[in-house]
């Protein structure tokens, strides 16, 4: 994602400088998932038999932290995710990507990771619905299935013996993506949940966060069979010719494109300010640029971005502390 440029005036300089500031006392005292630099101490308790895992050592009898990055904790174990690293895979990981080659049986798959992902030919659902092996036929006709540039929604299945990834897409959610914006995030903002995929009904539309960092927002893939029969019927009532059975409408209405305009330039100013992706974030800062009026183009300005960050110091502030 291009980075925001951004014109503060006097004013909103020294409001932003108070929300830094804000931010920075809220996390001052550190504390699981703030951030931290080289040699900074973790405080843990030692009678819990704390586990020291990556960007953690101990140094005269305290946790200290060897990387940039966010303080994480599972059960017992103890770690820092570093900053704006890339994309480390897990099986069972949602991700997005960008078809980049149609070799024989598979498809190769930039992700945002060292290497490129790999779809098999046998690891997704054919066209006709029917399970039943690949034939050569299926192979001969893979660009009708995904072409170079197509975006792709799959699960990571696993990883191959030079260290790629192979993927699965046997679902119905799974599958290629149409209408929308993909957008690139840094993938340590995407935190693993267990639901990746929603439908903002109120706005009609698709969100997918990928754990790699790539996000889609479209149109709601179910709306597109209605828009289909809308267009059919109108047709119908025109004139009395028969109507293609294929009849599909190559444009979502101006109301959700607006809807998926918002709801992109709320992620690139979360984005922006380094903020956690997650749905309830995004439809806050959706909410909030509704509520204030604030046009579509006038959210990657510098008054929203002000907006966003004093908001969210005051929520900080307005939690209670976490206990360690």
């Amino acid at each position: 994602m291009r980075d925001l440029e951004l014109s503060l005036n006097q004013g909103q300089r020294v409001r932003l400088k108070k929300a830094l500031q804000q931010l920075q006392d809220c996390s001052s005292k550190v504390q699981f998932s703030a951030p931290v630099t080289v040699a900074d101490t973790i405080p843990v308790n030692q009678e819990d038999g704390v586990l020291k895992g990556h960007g953690t050592s101990e140094l005269n009898g305290e946790v200290v932290a060897t990387v940039c990055g966010l303080v994480e904790r599972v059960n017992k174990l103890v770690l820092v995710r570093p900053f704006r690293s890339r994309y480390k895979p897990e099986i069972g990981d949602i991700i997005v990507g960008r078809v980049i080659e149609v070799a024989p049986k598979r498809w190769k798959l930039e992700i945002n990771f060292s290497q490129d992902a790999v779809l098999m030919l046998s690891s997704m659902n054919l066209p006709d619905g029917i399970q039943r092996r690949c034939t050569a036929l299926d192979e001969l006709n893979m660009r009708t299935i995904f072409e170079e540039n197509d975006v792709i929604c799959a699960e990571v299945r696993g990883f191959q013996h030079d260290g790629s990834l192979h993927l699965q897409a046997r679902s119905e959610k799974y599958g290629k993506l149409e209408k929308g914006l993909l957008l690139t995030v840094s993938p340590y903002l995407v935190k693993r949940r267990k639901q990746h995929f929603h439908f903002l009904e109120q706005f009609g539309v698709d969100l997918i966060l990928g754990c790699n960092g790539f996000i889609w927002v479209g149109g709601h893939a179910g709306s597109e069979k209605d828009y289909a029969i809308e267009e059919e019927h109108s047709r119908s009532d025109q004139n009395n010719k028969s109507c293609e059975s294929s009849a599909t409408v190559e444009d979502i209405p101006l109301t959700v494109r607006e809807n998926i305009c918002r709801i992109a330039n709320a992620v690139r100013i979360l984005s922006e300010l380094g903020f956690y992706i997650s749905m309830e974030v995004i439809m806050d800062a959706v909410e909030a640029s509704i509520g204030w009026n604030f046009e579509i183009r006038d959210m990657l300005g510098a008054e929203f971005y002000v907006r966003i960050a004093e908001r969210e110091a005051q929520r900080r502030k307005s939690q209670p502390k976490k206990k360690i």
